[in-house]
């Protein structure tokens, strides 16, 4: 009876020590439908940045900051009750219910558009020879009510719309719209370099709205004198626009400032106009980690209907001051609506 008694103890014990290490390996390895967002890094724009026959800045750093995106797992929830810069989103609210692969696709059509522009912008402020080259539409998105939505895809380049080459997003929206409604569309499109043809109708997309439902941004090409290139390795997404463009003109024109750790955050338009961009708060805490004393962030007037529509009702400038005040003292946040408001500002130190 005693061995037998003592062999179910030992099976107890076996049983315990399975289930707790079965426990451990849910805890810290099991994959959830959940992201977490958590600071990235500071990186200096140099290394990517080339522009022929100008030498490289050596005084000073522009850095795009970044937001770590990763899987949550159990042990997560845990360490985000100790980590206030960690945050959790539900997968689709960071993916807008794309594929992994779609989703980097579109976030490489950003970083395209956001350098191209970058470029133009630069060469525009330092009166230096640029030309934009407009060869047709990226799809982004497409509205959960559009005909097109299980035709196209984010990332698609779309060459023609009912045999009509025209090249800028802002002809083929005025073009749908003198379409009457329900009216039949043939659109010749690219994927991934390969020739495709979809038709569907313009259908109410939205009350009172009546067409295709998807969105566009343009495919530029731009030319410039000297030839400027950027290779931003895995990066992706819009929001180092401004930054790119800051570290173009300062090299393009030989400029030093104070000090010498310059971050920053920001879309930008070939107009010059800087955007608004998700995750300022890590990017606030990045820029800190890497010893930056200043900081560019996108501003909008914080009035009643643009706080409506800000996530938590505030803006990137509102989150980024409040960030800065609590974990990042001694680095100055600087509000900036337009490329020139940066230049501005670094001129004056």
């Amino acid at each position: 009876m005693k061995k037998i008694s003592k062999q179910l103890q030992h099976y107890r014990i076996l049983i315990l020590l399975l289930a707790a290490l079965s426990f451990l390996l849910w805890f810290f390895f099991w994959p959830l439908n959940t992201v977490v967002e958590a600071p990235g890094e500071a990186v200096n724009l140099q290394p990517m940045v080339k522009i022929s026959g100008q030498p490289p800045l050596k005084k000073n750093q522009f850095m795009i900051t970044a937001v770590s995106l990763s899987q949550a797992r159990p042990v997560t929830y845990v360490q985000s009750w100790f980590n206030p810069h960690l945050t959790i989103e539900n997968a689709n609210n960071i993916t807008g219910g794309q594929s992994g692969s779609q989703f980097n696709d579109v976030q490489n059509v950003y970083m395209e558009s956001a350098i191209n522009n970058a470029i133009y912008v630069a060469y525009q402020h330092a009166n230096r020879p640029v030309q934009r080259s407009f060869h047709g539409v990226y799809v982004l998105n497409l509205l959960p009510n559009s005909d097109f939505r299980d035709k196209l895809e984010p990332a698609d380049l779309i060459e023609s719309i009912n045999g009509k080459q025209l090249k800028q997003s802002t002809d083929y929206v005025k073009y749908i719209r003198s379409l009457p409604e329900n009216a039949k569309l043939k659109i010749d499109f690219k994927r991934k370099g390969k020739p495709h043809t979809t038709t569907g109708f313009k259908r109410e997309i939205a009350k009172g709205f009546n067409g295709i439902g998807i969105t566009m941004t343009d495919d530029v090409s731009v030319k410039s004198n000297p030839a400027a290139s950027i290779k931003p390795g895995e990066i992706g997404g819009p929001s180092g626009g401004l930054m790119f463009a800051l570290q173009i003109y300062s090299q393009l024109e030989q400029k030093t400032y104070q000090p010498q750790k310059i971050a920053g955050t920001g879309t930008i338009a070939a107009n010059g106009q800087v955007g608004e961009i998700g995750g300022v708060d890590k990017k606030i805490i990045a820029a800190h980690d890497s010893g930056a004393k200043v900081f560019f962030c996108p501003y909008v007037k914080p009035t009643k209907t643009n706080l409506a529509m800000e996530e938590n009702h505030q803006t990137n400038y509102q989150v980024a001051k409040t960030t800065a005040a609590k974990y990042a003292p001694g680095m100055k946040v600087v509000p900036v609506t337009t490329f020139q408001d940066a230049i501005n500002y670094l001129n004056k130190q």
